[in-house]
């Protein structure tokens, strides 16, 4: 950015860009206005006890998932380069290795119901096209060994979060706040993981109303 002459900006992603988001915020704090995110992975303390019924809502979302949605990411943090092999061979199987998480986690309906067709097909061709199954499933192999598990580095940047009804699991905000400077957070009644996609006027619009209020 500053090659590009930027000296101030803010970062913004969801899924893995708001780790890559987050972590922009605390090596170049100096720099970064502010972080805003569409996903924050859930982190409840191992003792705490004290959890709502909305809390406890959203705890079972992410055991949920860890229990009957995370098989992918077993496989790519594990044995990418055997996975990559079926996915290169069979575009059918590399559209439903995608597909299957848009149906999964947008809002009710067929997966092209909540994005629209041509643009899933795209991000499926793109894939298959380029053969890049491998490499692309190799950020959880790496993910996986970078010793990084635990409890997340504290963010000073001041943080704003959009939260959808069909994440794959939500936050909790008083232990989001533990680790991250939350100055907006924005509770949607439609919407899930792919919200670029999938409700971006309601995206875009969260989007700069944080960063209006950082300038």
């Amino acid at each position: 950015m500053e090659r590009l002459g930027y000296d101030r900006y803010g970062a913004q992603g969801g899924d893995w860009g708001s780790g890559i988001s987050r972590e922009l915020g605390i090596i170049a704090g100096a720099h970064v206005i502010g972080v805003h995110l569409n996903w924050l992975a859930p982190w409840v303390p191992q003792d705490a006890t004290d959890l709502t019924d909305e809390e406890r809502e959203r705890v079972e979302e992410l055991r949920r998932f860890r229990s009957t949605e995370a098989g992918y990411g077993a496989i790519q943090s594990t044995r990418p380069q055997t996975v990559a092999y079926g996915l290169t061979d069979s575009p059918a199987g590399q559209l439903a290795w995608i597909t299957e998480k848009f149906g999964e986690w947008t809002d009710d309906g067929l997966p092209d119901e909540a994005v629209n067709r041509d643009q899933l097909l795209t991000n499926v061709s793109v894939c298959w096209l380029t053969k890049t199954a491998g490499s692309s499933a190799r950020l959880y192999y790496e993910a996986a060994r970078s010793g990084t598990r635990g409890a997340p580095p504290v963010s000073t940047a001041p943080t704003g979060l959009a939260v959808f009804p069909r994440e794959i699991a939500r936050p909790i905000r008083r232990f989001a706040e533990q680790s991250n400077n939350i100055v907006r957070w924005t509770e949607f009644d439609r919407g899930g993981h792919f919200a670029a996609m999938e409700v971006p006027d309601l995206l875009v619009d969260d989007i700069r109303a944080l960063f209006r209020q950082l300038r």
